[in-house]
C-alpha cells in the first residue's frame, strides 16, 4: 500500500507540477519562470561531505564526485527535466546517496537544454563527456544512470556509442525513462488520467522544442525503436501511476527478446521518478539500485529479487 507521504506528494504534484504539462503555453511559462531561479550547482551540504570538482566540456559544466579510495567504478548520471529544465536538488540528493552508499565516482554533465539548445547540442556535449570518461575508465566499470529524459538519453547514448564502435557501459539504471515519444501506444493516453505529474500536451511541446525536427519514431529520440541488443544489463524502475510506464514495460519485453537482461522494479501506486523524493517507496527503490550495482560483490537476497517482477505490458494497470 502506498505510504501516506506518497499520497501527499501526489496531491501536491497534481495541483502544481501537473499544470506545467497541461498545455504548450503552460510549459513555456514554466520554462520562462524556471530560468530565473535555476541553479545547477550541488547543494552546500553535498559539497561538505563529498569531494566535488567542476570542469567544462564544450562550454558546459561537468561535476565530478570523487570515488572512494581504491574504487574503479564510475556512474555517468544524466538528469531528467523533460529536456527543458535544469538539474534540481532532488537529483543531487539521489546522486549524493549513491556516492555515499556505493563509493563510485559520479560524473554529472550539466548538458545544454531546450529551447535554447536542441538534440544535436545535447548529444554532442554528452557524447564528448562519455569519450572523456572512456579515456579515464574501462567500459566494464562504467554505469549509465538517468531519470525521465535522462533515462532516454542514457539508452540513446549507448546506441550512438555502439553505432560509432565505441565501448558501451556495463550497466544501465533507468528511473521512469521516456523511451517512446511517438505516442503510438494508446495505453499512454489512458495512463495520463491517473498520472499526477505528467501530461501529454506539455510533453509534446517539450519534445518539439528539443527534437530538432527528428521524426518521433526515430530511435534517436524514441529508443524503443532502436537496436536494443546493444544495451547492457539494465535495471528499470517504473510506477503504476506514470504515463510512461506502458512504454517502459514494452521496452523491457523487447529488450529481453533481444537478449538483454532486464530487471524491472514496478511499484504500485507510484508516480513519475518517485525514487528522487524522500519517502518509504524511494528508500526501497534506492536499495534496489544499490543491490543491482553491487551484485557482483554482494548477492541480492531472494526476497528482494522476487519483488523485481513486473506485470506484462498488457496486464499493467
Amino acid at each position: 500500500m502506498p505510504s501516506l507521504k506518497s499520497h501527499v506528494v501526489s496531491f501536491v504534484l497534481r495541483h502544481s507540477r501537473k499544470k506545467a504539462f497541461s498545455s504548450p503555453e503552460n510549459l513555456q511559462r514554466w520554462i520562462a519562470a524556471a530560468r530565473k531561479t535555476e541553479d545547477h550547482q550541488p547543494p552546500v551540504s553535498l559539497r561538505q561531505r563529498l569531494n566535488v570538482e567542476m570542469q567544462t566540456i564544450d562550454g558546459f559544466p561537468v561535476y565530478e564526485i570523487a570515488p572512494r579510495a581504491g574504487e574503479r567504478k564510475r556512474i555517468l548520471y544524466l538528469h531528467g527535466g523533460a529536456y527543458v529544465f535544469e538539474i534540481t536538488p532532488y537529483h543531487w540528493h539521489l546522486i549524493a546517496d549513491m556516492a555515499d552508499r556505493l563509493g563510485y565516482g559520479i560524473t554529472v554533465p550539466i548538458y545544454p537544454i531546450a529551447p535554447e539548445h536542441d538534440f544535436h547540442a545535447m548529444f554532442g556535449m554528452v557524447g564528448d563527456v562519455y569519450r572523456q570518461v572512456l579515456d579515464e575508465t574501462e567500459a566494464e566499470d562504467i554505469v549509465f544512470m538517468g531519470d525521465s529524459a535522462g533515462g532516454n538519453m542514457a539508452v540513446v547514448l549507448t546506441m550512438m556509442a555502439a553505432e560509432q564502435r565505441l565501448p558501451v557501459p556495463s550497466r544501465h539504471v533507468l528511473i521512469s525513462p521516456g523511451l517512446d515519444v511517438s505516442l503510438a501506444n494508446p495505453e499512454v493516453f489512458a495512463a495520463e488520467r491517473d498520472d499526477p505529474w505528467l501530461g501529454i500536451a506539455g510533453g509534446r511541446e517539450a519534445i518539439r522544442l528539443y527534437s530538432a525536427g527528428i521524426d518521433p519514431s526515430d530511435w534517436h529520440i524514441s529508443p524503443l525503436y532502436g537496436d536494443l541488443s546493444v544495451l547492457p544489463k539494465t535495471l528499470l524502475l517504473t510506477g503504476s501511476r506514470d504515463l510512461l510506464t506502458p512504454d517502459n514495460l514494452i521496452f523491457a519485453q523487447k529488450a529481453r527478446a533481444a537478449g538483454v537482461e532486464v530487471d524491472v522494479v514496478y511499484e504500485k501506486g507510484m508516480f513519475h521518478v518517485w525514487p528522487l523524493i524522500d519517502m518509504p517507496e524511494s528508500r526501497r527503490a534506492r536499495q534496489h539500485i544499490v543491490a543491482f550495482l553491487s551484485e557482483d560483490r554482494l548477492p541480492i537476497r531472494q526476497d528482494m529479487r522476487t519483488s523485481l517482477e513486473a506485470p506484462s505490458a498488457a496486464a499493467a494497470e
